[in-house]
């Protein structure tokens, strides 16, 4: 058989409902001919955005597969492997490449080459009969260790040539544990803390580790915060749930962090980014995640566990519990009475904008009457890069398990539209949304189109303010002078000329009733954007 029928046929044994690129890659064909779903995007930095919430929303059980052409076609696709590089999201990514009379000469642009700082593992191949050896080692690379993306470069004329017969076993996923003393070791520091806080990253939710999450906070009554990644980890209506930390985050988790004793980080990197919530200077930081490249990388520790954050948490629970005799001390009823009323105050402060009736409308008052509307538990919702992230975070209050799909290790404009269909291919019972601005749609707002040709019926809410108003302030003159923050359209009649549904919101009483027409769209299979015309907001729930 042809090697593009080879590796078609691997796909298919590794579990890939769905092959998502953008021609010409003859593996694209191929695809279809095993009855693997082709989805064909607009430009290639959506679909890789879609391949990535596939593996998200499915704690990495299915991996999200991009093919693209050699040439153009991997140049186009860098910034999407960089983004799932940067937030740590397994996905397999088979470019096409030169042939190999031409291979790696310049200025031909080689995936191999060019990407192998923003993947895991990459590799070339040249001989076809090596086809079924290199996607098995990039299935094991993909499924094991840190979740990151992995390439197989195919020049045009090996997908051309006949692979011999092989078998293929599917690559097996493989998890392993702390050391016993260490878990030790960290139980007991757990213990003794006064005001211990819990840091969930999404480690927890590759792990599918929620319970006992939620068991071993409850366990030592200590609250639990998580970054904007492992945002819904921790269900956010829970007594001791913080929120999550990002840019923006909330008073109680200011307050909490700055007045702990100990922090434990579980299945987190504590990479310092501007877009995540710094740690506290001086605190005892307590470390347990799967990549020990992280451990001391930008935060001390004092105490360290590597291992799969289930296999972690476990381990600990047995190790807490035998120190507490199997029971909590009796320190809930003071911990979440501090909560609540912190939350109570930041709410207080915030409910204002949160339900403005003015016009332009307040972008809070679009978020908060989106969260009232939907049903929260059934929802998977994104945020994009800028406001949107920072105005949505604190705010939303995730109850289930992978309904938030946070980011922000690097903010590509345009991430969430992608997000949001990748989402709703994985879970299609679920109603998926994108919020982004007006920044954003200009990225990839044309891939709209692509929700409406592939009927993946999601819901993008626009918040329209005719501006980059997060920039205004850095970019007074220009804005003066040239009108450089300046960007506009009428991007409901664009979503209605791609043939989904588009509605212009002006007014705070129509907010609602626009939410729950645009849902009933979603239901009857018709991807709907909502564009909400907002001031110029620079105001953050930020704590210096």
């Amino acid at each position: 058989m042809k090697a593009a029928t080879a590796i078609a046929k691997i796909l298919k044994q590794e579990g890939i409902e769905f092959l998502i690129g953008y021609p010409v890659n003859q593996i694209i064909e191929a695809a279809a001919e095993e009855d693997i779903r082709t989805i064909i995007v607009r430009q290639e930095r959506v679909g890789l955005h879609m391949a990535d919430a596939v593996s998200r929303v499915s704690s990495g059980q299915r991996i999200g597969v991009f093919a693209m052409q050699h040439g153009p076609g991997t140049e186009n696709s860098f910034g999407g492997v960089a983004q799932a590089f940067g937030d740590s999201v397994p996905i397999v990514v088979l470019p096409g490449g030169y042939p190999r009379r031409l291979l790696n000469i310049t200025p031909n642009f080689s995936s191999f080459l060019n990407y192998q700082h923003v993947t895991k593992w990459a590799e070339q191949v040249v001989l076809p009969e090596s086809v079924p050896a290199a996607m098995r080692r990039a299935f094991t690379q993909v499924k094991n260790g840190r979740p990151r993306p992995v390439l197989v470069e195919f020049p045009v004329d090996v997908l051309q040539a006949d692979v011999p017969d092989f078998d293929y076993t599917p690559a097996p996923r493989l998890r392993t544990g702390p050391d016993p003393k260490a878990v030790s070791e960290l139980a007991a520091a757990l213990v003794a803390a006064q005001r211990p806080v819990i840091y969930a990253g999404q480690g927890v939710h590759y792990a599918q580790a929620w319970k006992p999450l939620r068991e071993l906070a409850e366990l030592l009554e200590a609250p639990v915060t998580t970054s904007l990644q492992g945002k819904s980890a921790f269900p956010e209506n829970h007594p001791l749930s913080l929120g999550s930390g990002g840019r923006s985050i909330s008073k109680q988790l200011h307050h909490f962090l700055n007045q702990a004793d100990v922090i434990f980080g579980i299945g987190c990197s504590f990479s310092i980014t501007n877009y995540g919530v710094a740690m506290p200077q001086g605190k005892k930081i307590a470390h347990a995640t799967l990549d020990p490249t992280d451990i001391n990388k930008d935060v001390p520790a004092a105490l360290a566990l590597v291992g799969d954050a289930a296999l972690t948490l476990e381990a600990l629970l047995v190790e807490v519990r035998d120190r507490l005799k199997g029971k909590p001390r009796g320190r809930l009823g003071a911990v979440t009475q501090e909560i609540a009323a912190l939350k109570q105050e930041w709410l207080a402060q915030w409910m204002p904008r949160l339900t403005q009736k003015t016009t332009p409308l307040s972008p809070y008052r679009v978020l908060w009457d989106l969260m009232h509307t939907v049903d929260v538990a059934n929802t998977i919702i994104t945020h994009d890069a800028g406001s949107p992230r920072d105005q949505i975070s604190p705010f939303w209050e995730p109850t289930a398990p992978l309904t938030y799909i946070g980011w922000g290790k690097t903010t590509q404009l345009g991430y969430g539209l992608g997000l949001a269909m990748g989402a709703k291919l994985a879970r299609p019972d679920k109603l998926c949304i994108n919020v982004w601005g007006d920044a954003a749609i200009g990225f990839t707002g044309m891939d709209f189109e692509t929700a409406v040709r592939e009927r993946i019926p999601i819901l993008s809410v626009l918040l329209n303010n005719f501006s980059m108003a997060i920039e205004l302030k850095i970019m007074k003159t220009a804005t003066e002078k040239y009108r450089s923050t300046d960007i506009s359209g009428h991007y409901a009649d664009f979503a209605k000329a791609l043939g989904g549904w588009g509605e212009r919101v002006t007014e705070p009483d129509e907010i609602v009733p626009a939410i729950k027409r645009a849902v009933a769209r979603t239901r009857e299979g018709t991807p709907a954007l909502l564009e909400f015309i907002t001031e110029k907001a620079v105001d953050f729930s930020m704590f210096a």
